[in-house]
């Protein structure tokens, strides 16, 4: 059987492979991301996510490479990432809470053995209600949010300023699981 690789550092991503079964090592891929939009956010998240996952692929045998990007887009082209600092996290904050966001999750697979490569994306609009400084400070105290696109995450602390949101939640987490299992099944892996 294939060895699965995790392309990616992600604490979060890592978990939600776990939950739903999948046996995979991890391998971080720690080449420079694109981060400007020169024709689609979809097109930017699907680029980034097959860089990682195929500078893992190039030294990996007889495996399924699985890389991801994701980003928060809130119009006009103006990408978030991951704040660079807390006084950035608390800024980028303040811009998600004034209107809705799309989170973007792009996802390549490569199976090393074959060559197939899968391509994929999920989106997934974000509704947040305001919070007051005080409690962005509560928040930040509880919430390390340097390593999360857009610095909140919707599974734990963070869930309490999620208004709601439209489409597929695991996206929000930073993996949209239920398109991963499509994709895999391009490649001859099933998670159920």
């Amino acid at each position: 059987m294939k060895k699965i690789i995790l392309a990616s550092g992600s604490v979060q991503r890592k978990k939600l492979l776990q939950q739903v079964g999948l046996k995979f090592s991890v391998r971080t891929s720690n080449i420079p991301e694109l981060d400007s939009i020169t024709t689609t956010c979809s097109a930017l998240v699907k680029k980034n996510a097959l860089l990682k996952a195929s500078h893992i692929a190039k030294t990996a045998s007889q495996s399924v490479v699985i890389g991801a990007d994701t980003v928060v887009y809130v119009g006009n082209k103006q990408l978030i990432g991951k704040p660079k600092n807390l006084k950035d996290a608390r800024r980028i904050l303040r811009i998600l809470f004034s209107k809705p966001q799309w989170i973007y999750t792009g996802l390549a697979i490569i199976d090393t053995e074959t060559g197939k490569t899968v391509t994929g994306y999920e989106k997934t609009r974000v509704f947040m209600r305001t919070l007051t400084e005080e409690e962005v400070r509560h928040y930040h105290k509880k919430v390390n949010p340097l390593d999360k696109a857009g610095g909140f995450d919707i599974e734990g602390w963070g869930s309490a300023f999620i208004h709601r949101i439209e489409g597929c939640y695991t996206n929000v987490i930073g993996l949209p699981v239920s398109k991963l299992a499509v994709m895999l099944k391009e490649v001859n892996v099933h998670i159920l």
